[in-house]
């Protein structure tokens, strides 16, 4: 960030600390509907609207680190294959043979020089140009040049490579906008993958990514764990062009570094706000940035059922091969075993949500100014989908205009 954005956030930080009701002209927000969280229907609208229309976490270049590498992405569906070509790119393809539908790949990881189906032998390129039929004589006239593996948007941001379902979206970049800009200082090109580890929980994948975007909960869930290390009460939100979200609070002196500070090397060009402050970035629709100067650590929430979804954690770090410690692992604790105590307490406390959930009735879900990143990825939701697509009854207003959206920022003008 630039001198300019630290000032500003410094200044930010010392309004939110002397305030006593929202911002000034920060608008009221209504009572988030129950049911976006169980409803069947709003579910496949996501699905369908929002996840097959968004640019998605996919892999980190470590995972095809040469020419051949392909790693199966089925997280997402369909079912994906990614394949490092040999010019470079990275394609991501549909894995299903264009011939009777089989998975052309089925090892979770893995190299060859083309992708060959093993159920009829059809063989196709890196780029998913089919290139060879086994007993092609017995097809008589086919076309081959409309029978490779369909390819997907795939963009990569340094070392991170995105997956679009959406051939008309915009570009990972005019997606990300300034958030590019911002992650600039984090070297995402030369950071290594650690970790990268998956739980299942039962709970709504919303209730469970709630859980970090806003900090009102932290005094109470994490009270013995990180509540003393972040100042809740100079929590500053930003809220960005296509329903992205961003949260800094300063870290007390005596916490900054924390334990990970004579362990893991750093990442040296990150500057002020990440080494003084919690910083976390919420990026539509499902993913969640924290950054620092140590470690890089998404984390995403996939949705598996309106009750149950899949967290997956990742670990980027500077090259930590020449010292004396295993590679950084920010999430989990013996390997990957399970998730870390500070994780485990969200995940706690998003489980008893879920249960509890039905119980709402109609009177919504009342938030809080501190949770109005919530609020405004919901009404980004609904301009994806379509208001006359969802019912009225699950509807959100759209009532965060452009003027709290930035660069602007009113409490600054």
């Amino acid at each position: 960030m630039t001198a300019i954005d630290t000032e500003q956030l410094r200044t930010l930080m010392d309004m939110e600390s002397q305030r006593n009701r929202p911002p000034s002209g920060f608008p009221s927000l209504p009572p988030v509907p129950s049911r976006r969280y169980s409803d069947p229907a709003f579910y496949e609208q996501e699905q369908q609207q929002v996840f097959r229309r968004s640019w998605l976490l996919a892999a980190h270049i470590d995972e095809l680190p040469e020419p051949g590498s392909f790693l199966r992405w089925d997280i997402a569906e369909p079912p994906v294959v990614l394949v490092h070509a040999s010019d470079g790119t990275i394609h991501a393809l549909i894995n299903r043979c264009s011939h009777r539908g089989a998975p052309v790949v089925m090892p979770a990881t893995g190299s060859r020089p083309r992708l060959t189906c093993p159920y009829h032998g059809w063989s196709y390129a890196h780029d998913g140009e089919l290139i060879a039929i086994a007993s092609d004589r017995d097809f008589g006239a086919i076309d081959k040049a409309n029978l490779g593996l369909p390819a997907l948007r795939c963009e990569r941001l340094g070392a991170l490579i995105f997956v679009n379902f959406d051939s008309q979206a915009p570009s990972l970049e005019a997606s990300l906008g300034s958030l590019i800009d911002e992650w600039a200082e984090f070297d995402l090109q030369n950071c290594r993958l650690s970790r990268r580890d998956r739980f299942t929980i039962k709970s709504n994948w919303k209730i469970a990514m709630e859980a970090n975007m806003e900090v009102y909960h932290v005094p109470m869930v994490h009270r013995k764990t990180v509540a003393a290390a972040l100042d809740a009460n100079r929590n500053v939100n930003t809220f960005y062009p296509g329903g992205h979200g961003r949260m800094v609070a300063p870290i007390p002196q005596s916490h900054q570094g924390g334990a990970w500070k004579t362990s893991w090397p750093e990442i040296k060009s990150a500057g002020e706000i990440a080494r003084t402050c919690t910083l976390s970035y919420n990026v539509f629709p499902n993913l969640v940035m924290p950054l620092n100067q140590y470690v890089v650590p998404p984390i995403q929430f996939w949705p598996n059922g309106t009750d149950e979804c899949i967290v997956e954690t990742w670990t980027l770090a500077p090259d930590w091969r020449n010292h004396r410690e295993s590679g950084p692992d920010m999430w989990t604790e013996n390997n990957g075993e399970k998730p870390s105590l500070v994780l485990r307490e969200d995940i706690e406390m998003s489980e008893a949500i879920q249960k509890a959930m039905a119980d709402t009735g109609e009177r919504g879900i009342p938030l809080s100014y501190q949770e109005a990143r919530i609020y405004y990825w919901h009404q980004w939701a609904d301009a994806l989908i379509g208001l006359d697509n969802i019912e009225p009854a699950l509807r959100v207003a759209d009532v965060i205009g452009n003027e709290w959206v930035h660069p602007n920022e009113p409490r600054l003008a």
